[in-house]
């Protein structure tokens, strides 16, 4: 998998004329169409910490966790309709250029290094995590693998650029399902069926979608997962670098749009599969866990462990699964490695010198992406004192991620918004998600705020005499919880700390939000004037049905001189898109 990620990466850097610009190198020359793009999206999120974290959080925790297919509707939507059009039709190469037009140089500059800061730190955990867990069952070498991970990415972003980077996650997703599909059908002919699992399952009362319990403070209901779940996500779809950029580099606003709703079938699809492997693991283990027994030493080594022991008689399936753990991890990197690349050199090398040549930019974006590969690197080191993963993973984009979201929301929703406003708003959010984020770090939640179902241990002694091949070394996570537990517990620390982890990123952008709109009215934010082209407009909604409308005008649709391939991207287009000229707008250069 390894070898066929770095060819793509090679062919890349010399298909085409390879990358002659830097915005062929960070966009893709803005020629992609849906269906990579959409695949692209969808494998960028689910990272190794999906694959082996979610199926052990259904194990542990139920399936509830599948009423995230309705939070990833609400995220796709808000996406395509409220931030899509905007980005797109200013045709910007970083988000953070946004916050520029629209407020000021050091707004652009906070967000920028709040990105930095946030992918850098996620990237490390993405690719220390998979080769923990893999490293403990598979023996795999810890150190080695990582590097490796590191090194191949490193090399495929820097040769192809964009380009690559969505090509191999369209291999990469290719992977995961298959992975995926192989160790549920292994599991359901050995368990007898899939009716067998789901038996089993609601036996053990892991089929609890219905918890419409409205306390903030449980870890996983219906509506935390459906209004913090929305927040978190809409936060990495709406407004990551590493998402919008790849929907930006679409030839048209149709393409990235279709892009974003195919890549919703994408997300069911993983959801659906990693439910369905959490629920295979509890049918297998319903009588005897592994993790109390001490037969794994972390519930992200679940998966791993059920995979070598029902597919160990087939050469070659094992491997399938650590392919697609780690093909989680490779598209993740990768798209951040890129986005980390494309925000420095737009934000903070171009305004620095103006003057640099097309060559040497590019040559630049290439240096970039070498350095941000080793930094992920030395983050992955960082990684391995951290706590656990798949929490620390969302709530490091809860607590950055939100006041970033709020600050967009600002700019785009809220046409009184000034640049005062939307840098006290970003400080108080930043603050106050920051203040609860690290609380509930050092102080966890008590049981009963989490959660967890029983698991069972009777049926162990009898049934798995022969197979105990696996080497447990203490892991360095749940230290924390088991010091703490003698302090007592204030009021602050059971209500405030323990909001669910997905309420972090809903804090984070509805202070912003508010204290942004407070500060901007008290220091006169109604009287300044903003182009309308900065804000989401009537226009931008209705244009989706403008498809319906253009059919007449088809013949009269090409009306100014083609040279540039006939793209409708308003970056590459000859016409300037000023709000004053109402005939280009009829005649569908916005498209």
């Amino acid at each position: 998998m390894l070898l066929i990620s770095a060819v793509i990466g090679i062919y890349y850097a010399f298909a085409g004329g390879g990358q002659q610009t830097s915005k062929d190198f960070l966009m893709g020359g803005r020629r992609m169409t849906a269906v990579p793009v959409a695949l692209s999206l969808t494998a960028s999120f689910m990272s190794a910490v999906t694959v082996l974290g979610t199926p052990s959080e259904v194990y542990r925790f139920g399936a509830i966790f599948s009423i995230f297919a309705i939070t990833y509707f609400l995220v796709v939507v808000l996406s395509a309709e409220v931030f899509l059009p905007v980005f797109y039709k200013l045709g910007i190469t970083s988000t953070y250029e946004y916050l520029e037009l629209r407020f000021n140089k050091c707004v652009r500059l906070c967000g920028t290094i709040l990105f930095i800061v946030q992918t850098i730190l996620y990237t490390g955990i993405v690719i220390y995590a998979p080769a923990l867990a893999l490293n403990q069952v598979t023996g795999f070498d810890l150190w080695g693998v990582v590097v490796a991970t590191g090194v191949v990415c490193t090399f495929y972003c820097t040769m192809g650029g964009l380009k690559a980077v969505i090509w191999t996650d369209v291999f990469q997703v290719g992977i995961m399902v298959a992975g995926f599909t192989s160790v549920i059908i292994k599991a359901a002919l050995i368990q007898g069926g899939i009716s067998t699992i789901i038996n089993d399952a609601s036996n053990g009362g892991r089929l609890n979608f219905w918890n419409f319990n409205p306390n903030p403070l449980q870890r996983h209901t219906f509506w935390t997962i459906i209004i913090g779940g929305t927040f978190t996500w809409t936060s990495i779809y709406g407004v990551n670098q590493s998402q919008v950029q790849r929907y930006i580099s679409c030839k048209s606003r149709f393409q990235a749009k279709l892009s974003l709703y195919i890549n919703l079938l994408g997300l069911w699809v993983i959801l659906v599969c990693s439910v369905l492997c959490g629920l295979a693991l509890y049918s297998r283990y319903h009588d005897c866990d592994p993790w109390t027994a001490k037969k794994v030493s972390a519930p992200d080594q679940l998966m791993p462990y059920l995979v070598l022991d029902i597919l160990q008689d087939y050469p070659g399936l094992p491997g399938l699964f650590v392919a697609c753990a780690y093909s989680g991890t490779l598209s993740t990197v990768s798209s951040s490695i890129n986005a980390l690349a494309a925000v420095t050199m737009e934000d903070l090398v171009k305004p620095r010198f103006p003057s640099l040549s097309e060559k040497s930019l590019s040559w630049l974006s290439q240096g970039m992406s070498v350095l941000f590969g080793a930094l992920c690197i030395g983050m992955a080191a960082l990684a391995s004192l951290m706590g656990a993963l798949l929490q620390a993973a969302l709530s490091i984009f809860g607590m950055l991620g939100g006041p970033l979201m709020g600050l967009f929301s600002l700019g785009i929703l809220v046409p009184f918004a000034n640049s005062i406003g939307a840098l006290g708003g970003l400080l108080a959010g930043f603050a106050v998600s920051l203040w609860v984020g690290i609380g509930a770090q050092l102080y966890p939640p008590l049981p009963e705020r989490m959660m967890p179902l029983r698991l069972e241990t009777y049926g162990c002694n009898s049934t798995y005499n022969g197979t105990n091949w696996m080497t447990t070394t203490e892991m360095p996570f749940s230290t924390s919880a088991s010091q703490v537990h003698n302090i007592e517990r204030t009021p602050l620390m059971d209500n405030w700390y323990s909001l669910s982890y997905l309420y972090f990123s809903t804090v984070g952008t509805l202070v912003t939000l508010f204290v942004g709109m407070l500060i901007s009215v008290s220091t006169g934010g109604r009287k300044q004037n903003i182009d309308c082209r900065f804000l989401l407009t009537k226009e931008d909604f209705l244009s989706n049905f403008d498809i319906l409308k253009k059919k007449k005008q088809v013949l009269g649709y090409k009306s100014h001189p083609v040279e540039d391939g006939g793209t409708d991207n308003p970056a590459f287009n000859h016409i300037e898109l000023n709000g004053t000229d109402q005939s280009s707008k009829i005649s569908g250069t916005r498209l």
